[in-house]
């Protein structure tokens, strides 16, 4: 009689995932290509990176064709409400603003803020430090609203860049004098690369704010398409659950990337 029990609830749990096979037979994502190592482009011109693998990932829990479909990142949202794709997956943060306009899948991972600046410079993350100082950030993104909130009445010149590669040799020139992004990629796609040699991530405190970054990176959906936040949910979690979001992980970080 239990094993009966074990063997019905098994099945009732794989109903969800199996019915959306069934439906969404393929799924476009818009993201931004040029924030390394979350999504960029190899010398050949493919897509890759870590939201390239889940995403790609996703699809195949689904046996959905997966569509990559470039876009700015600062035009993200008002591409998805235009249907010109069905999600965004593109490094983007589960946030209260954001959830005004958008719906969201569970978390993909963790949010993790930090300054970027030359070595040896006494910078850190407050309006006090950075006052009469220039800030580049990715236009749209988390951290313009946070540089924004908390330094640009401050006397802080935040500067927003198109692309958050735009940002690096400006920095690299001096014609900013600090660099706000998401840790992960900034470490991974700057201070690890030749140009970043001379850089590091700014001591001092830490940069939390849970109203503008939320709980984490997830996949942005429209409001009415809960069929396919509810799939693409079920995938995540078979992703965690069988090992896959792991092992996609650990191809490019040395940490938990997911958090708690």
């Amino acid at each position: 009689m239990k094993l009966k029990m074990i063997i019905a609830a098994l099945c009732v749990a794989c109903v969800p995932l199996a019915a959306a096979a069934d439906t969404i037979k393929q799924i476009r994502f818009g993201v931004d290509s040029s924030y390394p190592p979350f999504e960029s482009k190899t010398p050949s011109g493919e897509l890759a990176g870590f939201d390239i693998d889940l995403g790609n990932a996703i699809c195949a829990k689904l046996n959905a064709k997966c569509v990559w479909v470039e876009n700015s990142f600062d035009g993200m949202i008002p591409a998805l409400q235009a249907r010109k794709f069905d999600a965004i997956n593109s490094s983007m943060s589960k946030n209260e603003q954001r959830l005004k306009v958008i719906d969201f899948t569970s978390k993909l991972y963790a949010p993790i803020e930090a300054l970027i600046v030359k070595k040896g410079s006494p910078l850190v993350a407050t309006a006090e430090s950075l006052k009469g100082k220039r800030v580049g950030v990715l236009q749209g993104s988390t951290q313009e609203t946070y540089a924004r909130k908390y330094w640009g009445d401050k006397g802080v010149d935040v500067v927003p860049y198109q692309t958050q590669d735009l940002i690096w040799p400006d920095l690299i020139a001096g014609r900013v004098d600090a660099a706000m992004a998401f840790a992960p990629q900034a470490d991974a796609g700057f201070l690890k690369t030749p140009p970043g040699k001379d850089f590091v991530f700014a001591q001092g405190p830490a940069i939390k704010d849970d109203s503008i970054f939320g709980p984490g990176v997830s996949i942005g959906v429209r409001k009415d398409d809960t069929a396919l936040r509810d799939a693409i949910n079920g995938a995540i979690d078979s992703l965690r659950k069988d090992g896959t979001y792991d092992k996609i992980a650990k191809k490019y970080f040395n940490f938990n990337i997911y958090g708690s």
